[in-house]
């Protein structure tokens, strides 16, 4: 009986003693969520924004092309840019990332590279035989957009020596802090503005009433197609300039949203751990409760038994 009440002490104490790390872990998650929210909710609409004005502009452009606007047919090889974070301890995150790219790889036709950003998703991408070209790390803690460039010079200089047939990008959307959805989107060559529907889901944003307030003018420049455009020095030259950007700008937007994903569903899972540290502490706390007073019974009825031998003889 002592035996096993010193057992369940000691669970007690370590079961406390974990509950008091993820406690921890949580506060910290909650502390980078915010800031990764406040940052993905500021840049939805000026991505969404530099979108819609690159493919106006790209309409209005005439004749001229470009190498980002036409896919490179004599290619063969696709390029995955995975975005994945570089610890666990995130729920599902990086299972559900991780399914989804392996889905997106087996329905691509000929071959392809990768450029993996978070530890989990290189680690995923080499189990599955994907040649891995370039990995990044620790980019989601605090992540800048000086932290995307050596991807998108990357991006930009083998798409445009047709390397690639295609660039295809592969992220967690950050819906709220209890949905975070994985999507593969096509980033080369730049499409239409239909392609990119379901970056970020602009639409289904109620924290911010800026942030209604700026979809509500992308909503409004959509309809406007009566817009002109006058090209100096040439549209040559504005395309040149404005859709390398472009592009840095949607890797960057990527992560942003794995990083608000990545913390969003760190800080509930070490939340739930936290909530079932606790249940167990009570479980387990009555359980010791119930042993001991066993065990007092038990002492008293043993006390109670010799007095009654004694008081016989």
């Amino acid at each position: 009986m002592a035996a096993n009440a010193k057992t369940i002490r000691r669970r007690i104490k370590s079961i406390a003693n974990t509950g008091k790390i993820t406690k921890a872990m949580e506060l910290v998650a909650a502390s980078k969520m915010q800031r990764a929210v406040n940052s993905v909710l500021g840049t939805r609409p000026y991505a969404r924004m530099a979108w819609e004005t690159i493919n106006a502009v790209a309409k209005s452009a005439g004749e001229v092309t470009h190498p980002l606007l036409v896919e490179n047919k004599e290619a063969k090889k696709t390029l995955f840019i995975l975005f994945t974070s570089d610890r666990g301890l995130a729920g599902a995150l990086n299972t559900n990332m991780n399914k989804a790219a392996a889905k997106a790889v087996a329905q691509i036709k000929g071959d392809i590279e990768a450029i993996a950003v978070g530890k989990r998703g290189n680690a995923a991408l080499r189990r599955a035989n994907v040649p891995v070209i370039a990995s990044f790390e620790g980019l989601t803690n605090k992540p800048m957009f000086k932290d995307v460039l050596p991807i998108g010079t990357l991006v930009l200089e083998e798409y445009q020596k047709g390397t690639y047939k295609d660039v295809i990008i592969g992220y967690t959307d950050f819906i709220s802090a209890l949905n975070q959805i994985p999507k593969i989107l096509k980033l080369l060559p730049l499409g239409q503005p239909e392609d990119m529907e379901g970056l970020g889901e602009v639409g289904n944003r109620t924290e911010s009433e800026n942030v209604v307030t700026d979809l509500q003018t992308v909503q409004n420049y959509r309809k406007d197609e009566s817009r002109e455009y006058k090209f100096e020095p040439s549209p040559e030259e504005v395309l040149n300039r404005i859709l390398p950007r472009l592009v840095e700008t949607m890797i960057y937007q990527a992560l942003l949203e794995s990083a608000a994903s990545e913390h969003s569903a760190r800080m509930m899972a070490m939340r739930s751990a936290s909530d079932n540290a606790q249940d167990m502490l009570k479980e387990l706390t009555l359980t010791y409760n119930q042993i001991r007073q066993a065990g007092i019974t038990q002492e008293i009825a043993e006390i109670s038994g010799g007095a009654a031998a004694i008081n016989n003889k």
